[in-house]
This record gives structure tokens, sequence and C-alpha cells, in this order.
């Protein structure tokens, strides 16, 4: 699924393909942000950690879960 995450005070986004599911994801910022922890981590599909700052976090958009379509649809 994709996923792009919004830091404040910076133009550009993070934006990378993980296969932990919506759930997961949303679980894993929610807890970070009502805990009041420094950061939170979020793996991509490759192995590569994202260390998020709570602190400076603005958004999460969490793409479906559903295969993308390959080829002509008519």
């Amino acid at each position: 699924m994709d996923i792009r995450i919004g830091i404040t005070n910076s133009p550009r986004e993070i934006s990378f393909e993980s296969s932990q599911s919506a759930a997961e994801v949303q679980q894993t910022i929610a807890t970070a942000l009502e805990s009041g922890a420094k950061l939170f981590t979020l793996v991509d599909n490759r192995g590569t950690a994202y260390l998020v700052p709570t602190e400076s976090f603005g958004y999460a958009e969490i793409g479906s879960e559903e295969a993308r379509r390959v080829g002509f649809v008519s």
C-alpha cells in the first residue's frame, strides 16, 4: 500500500510503499501521538525504516490495500 507522510514546515513529503496493513499503520501513528512518544517508525517493502518525529508530523495519507490493475480497461 502507498503511504505519504506530510511534515510540517517542509515542502516535501515522505512517500513509500509498505506491506503493513492500513490498520497497522494507523495504530502505530495513533499510539505514538497518544503516548507522547518522540517519534514513530514505519518500514517500507525493501526494509528501509522511516523514523518520523511526532513533533513535526503533519498528516498521513494511507492508500488502499487492493492491487493495482494492469492493462487496458474497457
